[in-house]
């Protein structure tokens, strides 16, 4: 067993990884149990309601999405809150794609999963906020995971707290500083469909088809994006 490079409640950290969002992020093993989890220490300044953010965090619990990565436990520890989430081994979508245009057949694959799990996500009252090629996993099965630690902005988070979010595919209207809704979720989607398919990021006025790039892209995909990015 390794040596824990620190403790927090009943977690023993062993690694310290790159974290896609606020605060410090860990390999943990969770000694009650057993098992490998992640393990995100938020900022000791993230947010004047703890109590309310933690509750918003364990709303996350009713989820049970194959494509969303599972919410075990969330606490405090040192006046700062942790959230222990399922480890997943495997690399970000854009480590997948490696600078390169997905396969379309592929690009579109990934595509319906996240989609897939940001509508159940809606459909129990969270939003996301953060989605991006950085903060989707891929599997080491290739299967997609988005992160469930964002899904709680909508119930549980202040609306009006940008620090728990990731900006980088923000909708147009988030980039004006209006709050975020469904649909914001769907512009992001559709921003990271076409990056996939384009290597580029869509402008937020007047994005080209993304055949424009990929001739392989059938015309049905372009309208499917473009509506996405409308």
């Amino acid at each position: 067993t390794p040596t824990p490079i620190g403790v927090i409640a009943h977690y023993n950290l062993l690694e310290r990884l790159e974290p896609s969002g606020p605060g410090d992020l860990y390999r943990a093993r969770d000694t009650k149990l057993g098992r490998t989890v992640a393990v995100r220490l938020l900022p000791a300044d993230f947010t004047v309601d703890r109590q309310r953010l933690i509750e918003g965090a364990r709303g996350l619990s009713a989820l049970s999405h194959p494509n969303v990565t599972a919410l075990f436990d969330c606490g405090e520890h040192d006046a700062r809150v942790y959230l222990a989430f399922e480890f997943q081994k495997g690399q970000s979508l854009r480590a997948e794609a490696a600078g390169r245009p997905l396969n379309v057949r592929r690009a579109v694959e990934i595509a319906i999963q996240i989609a897939d799990a940001v509508a159940d996500a809606h459909a129990h009252g969270f939003g996301h906020g953060g989605l991006s090629p950085d903060s989707v996993v891929i599997s080491a099965k290739g299967r997609a995971k988005i992160p469930a630690f964002e899904l709680a902005s909508q119930s549980g988070f202040d609306k009006n707290d940008s620090s728990g979010r990731l900006t980088d595919y923000n909708a147009p209207e988030e980039a004006r500083g209006e709050p975020p809704d469904d649909r914001s979720d769907v512009y992001s989607v559709g921003a990271i469909l076409y990056e996939t398919l384009t290597t580029r990021r869509p402008m937020h006025r007047g994005a080209s088809a993304p055949s424009a790039s990929n001739p392989k892209v059938p015309k049905e995909l372009d309208d499917i994006v473009l509506k996405a990015l409308a």
